[in-house]
């Protein structure tokens, strides 16, 4: 155990922090359900504890900063990979010491393996497999060296590593020493130059032939008994099988096959608008990726369950089955999965800093831009013929050799080649076959076809080649170099004819599990198209010199090993938006394009004459000016140069405008209604009434104002504000006269006397004055009961409380109403509307 402190001293000089540990028994070593699952965006990597579905450790790797990572992981170690720098580090989880200082070759076609305190690096390219130590990453004894083109590199669950040979048909297990590897067995598993795919087992490999679609499982006793599965299209294995259950996932049918020893059964998987990738198998249950960032699963009886949805996942969905759980990350998002044997699934934030040493909370990512409409694939057929179908004669010996077949819409599963009196069957991904057994100065031809889903496509034929003795020496080693363009230019050391000119080279280029021509040249130079390769993939090459009479030489040895790469793609789903509360200012988003062989170092976004560059992929350009249509361009950056730009227009925030549609008072309210042209911006709306009164802040559709007297002209100004301005529109209006209604009963029973109706001497009813006091001389008029008058404002006078009217109500205000002109009446003979509350009169 080590403290924090010791933690940082050991790692300030590796450029790698480890936060989230606390107590000293928080157990730096891995524990049961944790795995380790990498951010590309972030440049971390997280232990993810499977028991909580918390995070509770992350190391920031700022080398690997946006590139794909492969991670392996053991209790004790985890080896990264860096596949676009070719950098392996490994972390011992036991004092979180790193070491980041072995080399391998960058891109896809290399892989680090890991099993307790065995580690490989499997250079698949090159055919190398090196055994290393996990603590040091330095070479442990010579390397083990296969035909190049392998596939596999992996450890079953007993500790065995297994490498395929396609163009041998063979598997190998290997084991490690403290000297070294060794190879422990090797055993055929299918024809040479079959397409394979392999997934390890608890014990031994199961291998996919996937030119017959024949199953077989190999462990330390050597090859089962083959099973032919009935794919019409070619499957693909996960790189480890949990349980008995093999799932072979064959994309271009939309259906996983699980095969157990209760036989085989399928499941058609619903199109949610990617492409799948290889089912993982957990519990009984399967769980199927597809590249969009969904997860189908599927339970033991093959019913469809809910699937797993994951945002902007930013690459392929990484699924590992680890003590017990079903760990899934999504390297490009925030989110990862884990799923518990009662198949329950918890989202965990790889962010979370509620960790000792987390970081401030991030700004929040834009959400996510819909996805787009996936368009209809065309209608399958069957292929066409094969391309550049060439024969070069060898000593007893032909190679016949091929450019794929156009598929039509259905991936190719095999070639078929006939010539000699007999046939042959080539995987899709080897494209190449050396026919030997045939006799010197016989002439022979072949034919070569394609087979997909949809049958047999027409054959083309070779040249005429007859093999012979007089065959030139093989050319010198290969080099080759990527370019940015995305081109490879090829040069190799010229063959010796032995007294034959050499008419012809022919270049194969081998990838891992797999080999196909690329070209051919009269010199010793050619490059490779862009088109023809795959960038951010490692390639290495072999030539085979062709002289006058047609005879081949055997292959010179294999180049270095290459990535391809061009200047990245255009950003996707690029989207600008105006930002509602920030004058001259737009909001832009976008997903990452495809690298193109070399990390995105950065994006450059311009918007006018205004420019910045960016790593991340989301920016806010400013001041644009106020109410301006703009348009963005985003243009990605790597090592080969900026690539193609995409574009978007979005406005800036404008001040806003405003109508005044409206006053609707009352004799103490009025509603003011309007109508405002936000302008794009976050606006906030606020009505001010000029000579007394009291406004309102908030909706931009209508407004209110309080505290009004009745009667009175008023000027209700609206002002709407954004951060581009502000505007103010007046309305006068006065506000509606209040009533009140003249009383004259008896405030217990109730009961109206009856001079309330006429005159009688000395009680008039309802009496109206000319002045705010009952003299008799200064008597305007009376009113009956019930009367309603129009009132004008208040004023101190002589006390009213006379019992007949209300002896509850006494006061010594007096209201002025429309009678006979302004004159006044007592407040205790009167009740206003709204309430009877003098405060809604002002004062005479």
């Amino acid at each position: 155990m080590v403290t924090m402190a010791t933690v940082a001293a050991l790692l300030a000089g590796l450029g790698l922090t480890v936060r989230g540990l606390g107590a000293a028994d928080d157990a730096l070593a891995s524990f049961d359900a944790a795995s380790w699952v990498w951010s590309k965006g972030a440049g971390e990597l997280a232990r993810l504890n499977g028991v909580s579905a918390r995070i509770d450790t992350r190391a920031d790797v700022p080398q690997a900063l946006r590139h794909q990572v492969q991670v392996s992981q053991s209790d004790r170690f985890v080896l990264l990979r860096d596949v676009n720098t070719g950098s392996i580090a490994s972390m011992d989880l036991t004092d979180l010491r790193v070491f980041w200082n072995a080399p391998s070759q960058p891109g896809l076609g290399v892989s680090v393996a890991l099993h307790g305190d065995d580690a490989f690096v499997v250079d698949a390219v090159q055919g190398k497999v090196q055994q290393i130590d996990p603590a040091s990453v330095q070479p442990v004894g010579e390397p083990l060296q296969f035909p190049p083109g392998i596939s596999g590199g992996l450890f079953d669950g007993a500790g065995k590593l297994w490498i395929a040979v396609p163009s041998e048909g063979t598997v190998t297990s290997i084991q490690a020493a403290e000297t070294g590897a060794s190879r422990l067995r090797t055993d055929p598993v299918a024809a040479p130059s079959h397409d394979l795919a392999v997934t390890a087992l608890d014990k031994g490999i199961a291998v996919l032939d996937r030119t017959t679609n024949a199953l077989v499982r190999v462990d330390d006793k050597g090859a089962g008994q083959p099973a032919t599965l009935p794919l019409s299209s070619p499957g693909e294995l996960p790189p480890r099988s949990d349980g008995d259950m093999i799932a072979v996932t064959v994309p271009d049918e939309r259906k996983v096959y699980t095969v157990t020893a209760a036989g085989v059964r399928d499941v058609t998987v619903p199109d949610a608008g990617g492409e799948l990738r290889p089912a993982v198998t957990y519990d009984g249950y399967l769980y199927v990726p597809e590249d969009e960032g969904t997860v189908h699963v599927f339970d033991a009886e093959g019913r469809q369950q809910q699937p797993i949805d994951i945002d902007r996942p930013g690459g392929d969905l990484e699924l590992e089955v680890r003590e017990n759980r079903l760990f899934i990350n999504a390297p490009g998002s925030s989110t990862a999965r884990v799923v518990d044997d009662n198949h329950e699934v918890r989202t965990v934030d790889k962010y979370d800093d509620n960790v000792l040493g987390g970081d401030p909370p991030p700004v929040k990512a834009p959400p996510a831009p819909p996805k787009q409409e996936k368009p209809k694939k065309p209608q399958a057929d069957k292929p066409g013929a094969p391309r550049s179908v060439r024969a070069a004669a060898g000593n007893a010996e032909v190679r016949v050799s091929w450019q794929s077949a156009p598929d039509n819409g259905a991936a190719i599963t095999k070639y078929v080649v006939e010539g000699a009196g007999r046939t042959f069957q080539v995987g899709a991904d080897q494209r190449s076959l050396v026919v030997d057994k045939l006799t010197n100065g016989e002439k022979y031809r072949f034919e070569v076809h394609a087979v997909n889903r949809k049958g047999d496509g027409p054959g083309r034929s070779s040249n005429e080649v007859m093999p012979t003795a007089e065959v030139p020496d093989a050319p010198g080693t290969p080099v080759a170099e990527a370019r940015p363009d995305g081109t490879i230019a090829l040069s190799w050391p010229a063959a010796n004819g032995q007294g034959h000119d050499i008419a012809r080279y022919a270049v194969t280029a081998v990838t891992e599990g797999g080999t196909a021509p690329i070209g051919e040249a009269t010199g010793t130079e050619l490059t490779v198209a862009a088109n023809q390769i795959e960038f951010g993939k490692a390639y290495a090459f072999t030539v085979v010199a062709i002289n006058d009479i047609g005879a081949g030489s055997k292959a010179s040895a294999v180049s270095n090993s290459v990535v391809p790469f061009a200047a990245p793609g255009a950003p996707e789903n690029l989207a600008a938006a105006t930002v509602a509360g920030q004058a001259g200012a737009v909001s832009v988003t976008w997903t990452a394009p495809p690298d193109n062989g070399r990390p995105i170092t950065k994006y450059v976004v311009k918007a006018g004459d205004k420019e910045t560059e960016v790593t991340a992929t989301a920016t806010t350009l400013t001041g644009l000016g106020d109410g301006a249509t703009v348009q963005v361009t985003v243009t990605a950056v790597n090592e080969a140069g900026p690539g193609a730009a995409a574009t978007a227009s979005a406005r800036t925030v404008a001040a806003p405008t405003l109508t005044v549609t409206g006053v609707d008072p009352t004799y103490n309210t009025a509603k003011v209604t309007f109508s405002v042209n936000n302008g794009g911006g976050t606006t906030t709306c606020t009505l001010a009434v000029s000579g007394g009164g009291k406004g309102s802040t908030g909706s931009c559709s209508s407004l209110s104002a309080t505290g009004l007297k009745p009667s009175t002209s008023y000027t209700f100004t609206v002002t709407a504000k954004n951060a581009a301005g502000s505007v103010a529109k007046g309305s006068a209006k006065a506000t509606d006269a209040l009533y009140g209604t003249a009383t004259c009963i008896n405030g217990d029973s109730g009961d109206q006397k009856t001079y309330c109706d006429k005159d009688v001497d000395g009680r008039n009813g309802n009496e109206i004055f000319k002045v705010t006091r009952q003299d008799d001389s200064q008597q305007a008029g009376w009113v009956k009961n019930g009367t309603r008058l129009k009132t004008y404002c208040k004023k101190a006078g002589e006390e009213v409380y006379a019992f007949v009217y209300n002896d509850k109500k006494r006061s010594t205000w007096w209201i002025q109403v429309d009678y006979e002109g302004k004159t006044y009446i007592p407040w205790a003979w009167l009740n206003l509307d709204g309430g009877d509350d003098l405060a809604d009169l002002s004062t005479c």
